[in-house]
């Protein structure tokens, strides 16, 4: 029981830090990298800025001390946390009822792709990594993008030029352009 608790306590602190990461401008500037992503596939799912992914492993050391959560609750979380980024961030089709049925206990691609919109409704949606359960808590959750799946435009609306996106541009984005912010009057994503 204590592994579970530690998994699941483990997996709230993580999709508690993803909208974090977007509200917080100086977070922003940082997880916005991972939007840049004009394209939606398992890539994505490693296309973080090497400063957000430390201050996500400090964020978890913190949790996992002040948890004393075991080894192997640990190291579970992580192999779950990288194996569901790679998942729910393929560009894969699941069959409608697989992909309603998995979404039950993990957060599919299907779902977690209306994440990546340019519409600031899809965009502040489906927060959660491997368990779906959170963004239903907190009321995050959105089952399907407005345009459906085929017309959603990906990434971020201010940044649409697949040559800029290298990495050199990429590491000092956050230090040279905060990417605009996504709220109510934003025009950094489209309103719908």
């Amino acid at each position: 029981m204590a592994v579970v608790a530690g998994v699941a306590t483990l997996d709230l602190v993580i999709y508690l830090q993803h909208p974090l990461f977007h509200h917080l401008p100086a977070l922003w500037r940082l997880h916005g990298v991972h939007h840049t992503d004009l394209d939606f596939d398992v890539t994505t799912g490693i296309h973080f800025h090497p400063i957000e992914i430390l201050l996500s492993m400090g964020i978890k050391m913190v949790v996992v001390i002040v948890l004393g959560a075991s080894a192997v609750a640990v190291v579970l979380f992580e192999v779950l946390l990288n194996a569901t980024s790679m998942f729910n961030h393929d560009n894969g089709k699941l069959p409608g009822g697989v992909d309603r049925a998995l979404r039950l206990f993990v957060v599919t691609p299907e779902m977690y792709r209306v994440h990546h919109s340019v519409v600031i409704k899809e965009h502040t949606s489906n927060f959660g990594f491997n368990f779906p359960w959170w963004d239903r808590l907190f009321g995050t959750y959105r089952g399907q993008p407005a345009a459906g799946h085929e017309r959603m435009m990906i990434g971020l609306s201010h940044i649409r030029d697949p040559k800029s996106l290298t990495l050199s541009w990429l590491l000092i984005l956050p230090f040279i352009s905060a990417p605009p912010r996504y709220g109510a009057g934003s025009d950094a994503l489209i309103k719908g």
